[in-house]
Formats: C-alpha cells, sequence, structure tokens
C-alpha cells in the first residue's frame, strides 16, 4: 500500500475515534440511527449471523438454534455512499469536500460498528468505483476506510445510474446515507426515488465549501470546470448577486425534493465542525 494512502487511513481513523468518541462522551445513552428495538427476544438463527450471538442455552435444551436479541441491539445495516466525482476535489486540507465527506462517512462507520450494526461503502462518480459489502466483523472499519482512502476524485456524475446499481446490490432495507455535493446531476428526484422505492430509509449529506455558499471571490478570477474541460474567466464580483440567486433556487430544489421522498437532508458547509454535524444528524433521526 502506497504510503500516502496509509496516512490517510490513519487520518481518517483518527478523526472517526475523536468525533465519535467526544460525541458519546457528552450522552447518557447510546445514539441510534432511528430503527431500534426497544424489548428483548429470540428468533431464528439464519446463515451469516454471528455465532457470539448464538444462545447454547436454548441449543442444549431444545437441539435448535437462535439468536439472542437485546434491547440496544438495532439490527440496522448502514450503507454509506459517497461522491468521488471531479467536484469534489474542491479546497484544501480538511476543508477539501471529499476529504470532509470521507471524515463523515468514517464517522457514521465507526459509531454503527461500535453499536455492533453493519456498515458498508460505495464510492461513485458516473458508476460505482469501489464498493465494501455491509457486515459487523472487527475488520470492516479498516475496509471502509482504505477504500476511502484509496480513492480518487475524477468524471462527473450520474446518480440514477448509480442509484439503481446500489439498490440492485442490496437485497434487504437498511439506511443509505448520500454524502454528495450534487453538482452536475441532472435529475436528483430520480437517483433518490430508486433506493425510496425499494423500502430503504435515506438520509443526505449535502457537503459544499464555504467558497461555493459565499462566493466571496474578488478580482479577475478564472473559474475551470472540475467535471468538463470548460472555463470561464470573470470579474466575480458582478456574478455575485446571480450566483447566490442561482444557489438559493439549487439548495431549495434539493430541500423539497428530499422533503417530497422523506428524506432526511443535512446541507453543510466543509466548515462545520464534525462532532456538531453528527449531533445535528442523529438527534433528527432520534425525533423522528
Amino acid at each position: 500500500m502506497r504510503p500516502e494512502v496509509t496516512a490517510r487511513i490513519r487520518r481518517l481513523e483518527l478523526t472517526a475515534r475523536r468525533v465519535v468518541e467526544g460525541f458519546l462522551s457528552g450522552m447518557h445513552r447510546s445514539p441510534y440511527f432511528g430503527q431500534s428495538i426497544e424489548f428483548l427476544q429470540h428468533r431464528p438463527y439464519v446463515a451469516g449471523d454471528e455465532l457470539r450471538h448464538i444462545d447454547w442455552k436454548v441449543y442444549a435444551r431444545q437441539d435448535r438454534l437462535t439468536i439472542k436479541q437485546f434491547e440496544e441491539e438495532t439490527n440496522l445495516r448502514l450503507h454509506l455512499l459517497v461522491d468521488c466525482s471531479g467536484s469534489m476535489a474542491y479546497g484544501e486540507g480538511d476543508r477539501n469536500k471529499f476529504h470532509y465527506a470521507s471524515s463523515i462517512a468514517a464517522s457514521l462507520a465507526y459509531l454503527a460498528l461500535r453499536q455492533k450494526d453493519a456498515a458498508g461503502l460505495f464510492t461513485f462518480d458516473t458508476e460505482i468505483r469501489d464498493s465494501v459489502p455491509a457486515r459487523s466483523n472487527q475488520h470492516q472499519l479498516n475496509r471502509v476506510l482504505n477504500s476511502l482512502a484509496a480513492s480518487t476524485t475524477d468524471g462527473e456524475t450520474q446518480l440514477p445510474k448509480v442509484t439503481r446499481q446500489v439498490a440492485a446490490a442490496i437485497p434487504r432495507g437498511g439506511l443509505i446515507v448520500v454524502i454528495s455535493d450534487l453538482l452536475g446531476i441532472d435529475s436528483l428526484t430520480d437517483g433518490l426515488r430508486v433506493l425510496r422505492s425499494q423500502g430503504h430509509d435515506v438520509a443526505l449529506f449535502h457537503v459544499l465549501h464555504d467558497d461555493e455558499w459565499d462566493f466571496e471571490f474578488t478580482g479577475a478570477t478564472r473559474f475551470e470546470g472540475l467535471e468538463s474541460p470548460t472555463f470561464l474567466n470573470c470579474n466575480p464580483a458582478a456574478l455575485r448577486e446571480g450566483y447566490l440567486e442561482a444557489l438559493d433556487g439549487f439548495m431549495e430544489n434539493v430541500r423539497r425534493t428530499c422533503g417530497r421522498l422523506k428524506i432526511d437532508t443535512m446541507q453543510v458547509r466543509t466548515s462545520d465542525p464534525l462532532d456538531a454535524v453528527l449531533a445535528k444528524f442523529l438527534s433528527a433521526r432520534q425525533r423522528g
């Protein structure tokens, strides 16, 4: 493995651990993603269940395999869908959009796995670039982090095509968290509707850089497309009012689309503290 990839894995792991453990230290009980089971029960063993959850006392008495389900076991399957298209390359350091999106994904995976839930990952641009099937074992976080750290940002975005591929790859309902800037997507509705139509619970982190939110560029500027070879030389001050008006329309369309599809959405800046973003997201999930 390349040294720079190893370093990125380590940074993501440290970020996820710091964000989640810091967040949990201020809570009196473990948070859930919204699908907790509040009673104790047994269910039949099925292929793929972890052996440590088998009730061997029941097996000794009744000669049948059953799984123990506890009050704080959610049985959630979390699937993270992270945009690695060219526009996600914008920004430097921790405020780079893909780095920030990866940190959100790493934190959510860390939290889910810490609670014995299953977590998996898809990275995408025009199609799925890498996938880590959802699992709940002790090596799963490393698999997710390895995939994120090895990803490169390039190409355009085709969310409807990608979500059809994701829906075909996930045979049972779960929570799918999409993390993207949504730039260059022709039909957000078509892209997200296919996941909802398959019975999945869907949440969206809409990630933009402060420059994209505020457009506070000054002086003659050359803007270059990150997903196309186009460019624009202009005075940004003359465009700012029209840009911000178009941005407001874009953001409102995202909110309305998610509202119609009953999708939780968070519109965030890459300067937003990750622990605050995580807390707001989980708080909304618990209220829902």
